[in-house]
């Protein structure tokens, strides 16, 4: 009775299965190129964080089939271990891409970090399996679609109750891929959605730790492992998704089917709402404020010794996640207003090196953080989460106040980096792990992947040479 009902399971299996890369929209596809390009470059980035080196540790001893490359490194491991690696490398300094909403109640428009998990996994499964650049951007593109409808999909109170959603919902993005470049059958990735479904994980309370974004590696892990297990006959139940025990309900407490079923595709999320490609690697709930407080301080000429109090308005959203009022690390950082609209005072930027230990702990900063007040707004409040909105006011020693409301901030849909500016992102974040004549050839593969009759062309001017 169950193999006959209504199963939003195998219309995701069927969408999967079924879309080629002849169907894809034009736009979906130049969209999830400069994702790609995005991607990659703050996994490079990403590689020479701390946790990556632990977690590239802890891989070489554990050994296994080198097949796939963990990007930055000379490390070779099997598959899964290294879309464990990449998935957190590209999640490990919070530069990578967001989805965006247009519901009001979706908590902070903030859904899942898209790219990561989808394209950690595609590219270790697609270096091992020597796929072609199409392939390639098959799966990344229905991975991420089948991710961000679900994270639209399930009720906010997932997010609510702490769950990190690119850990619980990219895997299933990222087993959507996996499976796409297995050639799975329909029933097959039924039982791929149902095996990672007991895998899925992630919580918020590890924000600002190094687990954080070892949900995003986890997430890639789990998804290669749970295709390879399904195309290899192992079973979990088809009606993983809408079963009554199954992922919406005992994680969401159910969700709206009206926002995924017929949907899948029609648009793709890619291309509306849209992604919001970052210019800070921080929480993307900062940026609209530090956007608004970088105009005040070009305006002004303004200098942190000018400044009495900041006072920054928003709503739960954007207050609740962004936590620390007086961080000690820079990952504490880069979910603090405080700190974030403090670095761009004192140094007019916030970038990969303003985020660490030593600037986030400097007495000039830790002085000015502490002038930094944040306030609940009910109005911001009740215009809805699917906007990163917040009111700035500066109130200056000689008595002036500045205001300034964030408008449409950098990197979102309504005001994206240029081609010049995410080369320019993709060079600084490549620059961390390679030389540069490694990733400029990297950026020109990238550019024309569709063309690439097998990615692992792609790979050298990925990695040191051996």
């Amino acid at each position: 009775m169950m193999e006959e009902m209504n199963s939003l399971t195998q219309e995701i299996a069927a969408f999967t299965v079924r879309t080629t890369y002849q169907v894809l929209p034009w736009e979906a596809i130049k969209i999830a190129k400069r994702c790609l390009i995005d991607g990659t470059g703050v996994i490079l980035s990403g590689s020479t964080d701390k946790a990556s080196m632990i977690l590239r540790e802890y891989l070489e001893s554990i050994g296994g089939k080198t097949e796939s490359s963990v990007l930055g490194s000379k490390l070779k491991v099997p598959a899964p271990a290294a879309a464990l690696a990449n998935g957190t490398s590209g999640h490990a300094q919070d530069f990578d891409d967001t989805q965006l909403s247009h519901s009001p109640d979706r908590i902070s428009g903030l859904l899942t970090h898209p790219t990561t998990p989808v394209l950690a996994a595609t590219f270790a499964l697609g270096e091992a399996m020597g796929i072609s650049g199409k392939e390639l951007l098959t799966a990344f593109l229905i991975g991420l679609e089948v991710e961000c409808k679900m994270a639209e999909a399930i009720y906010p109170i997932h997010y609510g109750k702490g769950y990190h959603t690119t850990g619980t919902i990219g895997a299933f993005g990222a087993t959507a891929a996996a499976g796409k470049i297995l050639r799975l059958s329909e029933h097959q990735m039924r039982y791929a959605l149902g095996i990672v479904a007991s895998m899925s994980a992630g919580i918020r309370a590890n924000f600002g730790t190094m687990t954080k974004p070892l949900h995003a590696g986890r997430a890639a892990e789990n998804g290669t492992v749970a295709a390879r297990l399904a195309k290899l006959g192992f079973t979990s139940d088809p009606h993983v998704l809408e079963n009554p025990w199954g992922f919406f309900k005992i994680l969401g407490d159910g969700f709206d089917l009206d926002k995924i079923s017929g949907k899948l595709g029609i648009p793709y999320t890619i291309i509306d709402p849209g992604v919001s490609i970052k210019p800070y690697p921080s929480g993307v709930l900062s940026h609209p404020s530090m956007n608004a407080m970088l105009d005040l301080v070009k305006e002004h000429n303004l200098k942190p010794e000018d400044v009495a109090e900041i006072h920054l308005y928003a709503g739960s959203n954007i207050l609740n996640p962004l936590r620390y009022a007086l961080p000690q690390t820079g990952l504490e950082g880069k979910f603090s207003l405080p700190f974030c609209l403090t670095s761009i005072l004192i140094r007019h930027r916030a970038g990969i090196r303003e985020f660490s230990d030593e600037f986030v702990r400097s007495p000039e900063v830790q002085e000015m953080m502490k002038r930094v007040k944040t306030f609940h707004d009910p109005e911001i409040e009740a215009k809805g989460y699917a906007k990163i909105l917040s009111r700035l006011e500066v109130r200056l020693k000689d008595g002036r106040i500045l205001k300034k409301d964030s408008g449409p901030y950098k990197g979102g849909p309504e005001n994206p980096l240029s081609e010049v500016e995410l080369d320019e992102k993709f060079s600084t974040c490549a620059e961390l792990a390679l030389p540069r004549e490694k990733f400029s050839r990297a950026l020109e593969l990238l550019k024309e992947i569709e063309k690439l009759q097998d990615i692992r062309i792609l790979i050298p001017s990925l990695t040191p040479d051996a």
